[in-house]
This record gives C-alpha cells, sequence and structure tokens, in this order.
C-alpha cells in the first residue's frame, strides 16, 4: 500500500481534498486532527500528561480538554505549544500506523493522512510515508474557507498566528499543489502525482 503524507495550513482544503479521493475504490483516509482529539479523551494516552503539563485551567466543567482554551494557553505561552506536541504527536503516530496496518489489511492500496505538521513535527516519523503532498493557496482564499466552513474568527485568527512559519522542507518527495480551484481540481492534481510518483500500476 502506497502511504501519502497531505500536509499543509488551515484552510488549504487536506480535508476535502482527502474526503473526494476517499470515495474512490481502494483509498483509505486518516485524520490526524481526529486521532490527536482522541488521544485528549479522559482515558486517552495523552489526557494525564496533559492535565500534568497545563493543570486543570484547560478542562470543560465536565472534565474532558477544552480545546479552545487549551490552544489559547499555547499561544499565550512559547513553551507550550511545543510541549504539547510532544506530548500528543507520539501518540498520533502510533495511532496512524495501526490505521495504516489497518486499511493495507482491508485492501486499501493508497492511504492519504492528513495532517499540518506532517512536515514540520519532530515527532514524526517520515520514513512511514512514501512521498507528502503540501497543498497550499493564498492567504485570503484560506481565511475565507474557514470563515464559509463555520470557524469563528478568533479561531481563524488563532490557527493563522500558529502556523505563521509552517513550510514545507525542500525535499525531493515532497510536491506542491496549488488549491485555488474547486476540490475536485485538487484532488485529481493529487492522484495524478502519486500515480506519476510510484507508478500507475500501483495506485488506484
Amino acid at each position: 500500500m502506497i502511504v501519502v503524507g497531505v500536509a499543509g495550513p488551515a484552510g488549504s482544503g487536506k480535508s476535502a481534498v482527502c474526503r473526494m479521493l476517499a470515495r474512490r475504490q481502494g483509498i483509505a483516509h486518516v485524520n490526524c486532527d481526529e486521532l490527536a482529539w482522541r488521544t485528549y479523551r479522559p482515558g486517552g494516552p495523552a489526557y494525564v500528561q496533559l492535565l500534568a503539563r497545563f493543570g486543570e485551567e484547560i478542562l470543560d466543567p465536565n472534565g474532558a480538554v477544552d480545546r479552545a482554551r487549551l490552544a489559547e494557553l499555547c499561544l499565550r505561552d512559547p513553551d507550550a505549544k511545543g510541549d504539547l506536541e510532544a506530548i500528543v504527536h507520539p501518540h498520533v503516530m502510533k495511532a496512524v500506523r495501526r490505521a495504516i496496518e489497518h486499511h493495507a489489511q482491508a485492501g486499501a492500496r493508497l492511504a492519504l493522512v492528513e495532517g499540518a505538521l506532517l512536515l514540520s513535527s519532530p515527532h514524526v516519523d517520515r520514513a512511514m510515508f512514501d512521498l507528502f503532498v503540501w497543498l497550499h493557496a493564498p492567504e485570503d482564499v484560506r481565511r475565507r474557507r474557514l470563515l464559509d466552513a463555520g470557524v469563528p474568527w478568533e479561531q481563524v485568527e488563532a490557527r493563522f498566528h500558529a502556523q505563521r512559519d509552517l513550510s514545507p522542507p525542500l525535499a525531493g518527495n515532497v510536491y506542491a499543489v496549488e488549491t485555488c480551484g474547486t476540490p475536485a481540481h485538487a484532488a485529481q492534481r493529487v492522484l495524478s502525482i502519486v500515480r506519476e510518483a510510484v507508478g500507475a500500476d500501483s495506485a488506484p
């Protein structure tokens, strides 16, 4: 099975492209954000570590981690973002590996692993990926997409601030795709890149 990392900043179209391609036979979609949120849950592998590092101020009245409050704290504390990633990302990578194995056993020929920080986090095992696709669009386009999707303005600004230095490395297995057009057009471009990189016979 071919494993492709789909990275890029907020609003670049990662989810839309991956969901569209995952409708095809033989293509699986693994969302790192969803896996990360599962680690936050009470009883999840990161829950106790998060409380130990950030305290009970990150909890909502039900005892669950309030992601918005945690994000706000990370914006205030320069060291908090790195500490959060050091706690959560290793657990996410273990979950990604399990998901890849599951989809391979189920017969998928291509797994799209969606994650904004796949190319920047030091806790990502990039050896498990065959190639990466970096999706990008101008800031005004990405901002409008997030607002149209119902993301509150404050959260949009927080995401842009947190990802202000996010950029892809210069590497032979990283392919950039501009996503100003329709999700269908970007999805087709991603699939074409995968087929060109690994061979049409190996990809769906």
